[in-house]
């Protein structure tokens, strides 16, 4: 063996004991990654095998730097490698096991936050962003201790980018107003996904997406509204959902003058007690009320305060109260008034005569 490697160039023999060496670990750590499957589902725990996902592509880089510094090993031993070469390979292995390790934390960050986005409000409101912000971190901070770790340094490198991210800065300022103001909503957290939100334009939608750049608002006819972020932290927004579902729908309604206010009230509690028991989008427990609010110039009027799940729903529970109150008001012989207006007929007879000026 020795004497057949004495025959070849350096790097042709770095590379058949590396191949080699490759072959062996590769089939050794598949050996150990299908027993690390067959015990991590038999654990009822999670953790183990999003390590095991996260690992199998790093793995294949431990892999192969093991295989090249058992390569270098072995042609230190025979000593078929000078200094430089040696120190070459060594930084570049360190270099391989470094991108190795930042691949492994990338990976198990993102799959971390993708197992715990369907319970988590934030990460189901901002998933993308917070994932694109750790990602970014992570592979800035992996490639200064890359260039560190080649022996290049970093210094002049940080203050390069100081100045440099400077002129992008400048350049991307829309782009990084919008990113910075994601950060800001995923801080404030004023809307999250699947929320029922009223723009100050009027536009009213459900939130579908929170990225890094704009927020998705799926309207009512079923179209998007793209916003950006920057946009929509400076605006006024209504949000239906926060911080509950649940909303007061109040039900303006008006009886004739005649009417015994007392026995008016007394039905419409009774109805609207009927409605929200029965109705599915009702709030069987809310306590409701009547209120009488002005005398009108045709009729006394009153609101009558009802509690839906939700505001998309209200609009349902409030039809079906008018219509139930209003055969109620039929069978207790309550009118509801038309508008009434007097007119006054008699007026003095006008004077045609022309008289002339004094």
């Amino acid at each position: 063996m020795t004497q057949l490697l004495d025959f070849l160039p350096l790097w042709s023999a770095i590379a058949i004991l590396a191949a080699a060496g490759f072959t062996v670990l590769w089939i050794v750590k598949t050996i150990v990654i299908l027993l690390w499957v067959k015990i991590s589902a038999r654990t009822p725990f999670f953790l183990d095998s999003v390590i095991l996902d996260a690992a199998r592509r790093p793995l294949n880089l431990v892999v192969l730097v093991a295989s090249l510094w058992g390569a270098v090993s072995y042609l230190v031993y025979i000593e078929r490698i000078d200094e430089t070469a040696l120190s070459w390979l060594n930084h570049l292995s360190v270099a391989i096991l470094v991108f190795a390790v930042i691949l492994f934390i990338d990976r198990l960050t993102r799959m971390t936050l993708n197992h715990y986005q369907g319970a988590s409000v934030v990460l189901k409101t901002s998933g993308p962003l917070i994932k694109g912000t750790i990602r970014l971190f992570i592979f800035a901070l992996g490639i200064l201790v890359i260039l560190s770790t080649l022996g290049i340094s970093i210094t002049p490198v940080v203050a390069s980018l100081g100045i440099g991210s400077l002129a992008v800065a400048l350049a991307l300022q829309p782009t990084l107003e919008n990113f910075f103001s994601g950060l800001q909503i995923l801080a404030d957290k004023p809307i999250r996904v699947g929320d029922f939100v009223e723009l100050e334009s009027g536009e009213q939608g459900f939130v579908e997406q929170i990225g890094w750049r704009s927020v998705w608002i799926k309207m009512l006819p079923n179209n998007i509204v793209i916003m950006p972020n920057s946009t929509l932290a400076k605006s006024k927004i209504i949000n239906y959902y926060y911080p509950e579902k649940q909303l007061s729908v109040p039900v303006d309604c008006s009886v004739h003058y005649d009417s015994d206010l007392e026995h008016v009230e007394r039905v419409a509690l009774e109805v609207a007690r009927e409605i929200l028991v029965s109705h599915k989008w009702g709030i069987d427990d809310y306590d409701t009320f009547v209120v009488f609010t002005a005398f009108d110039s045709s009729s006394i009027n009153f609101t009558v305060m009802l509690r839906a799940e939700e505001y998309f729903n209200r609009f349902f529970l409030k039809s079906a109260f008018i219509k139930a109150l209003h055969k109620r008001f039929k069978q207790e012989g309550i009118v509801i008034p038309y508008p009434i207006n007097a007119i006054n007929l008699t007026q003095e007879k006008a004077d045609t005569t022309l008289k002339p000026p004094q």
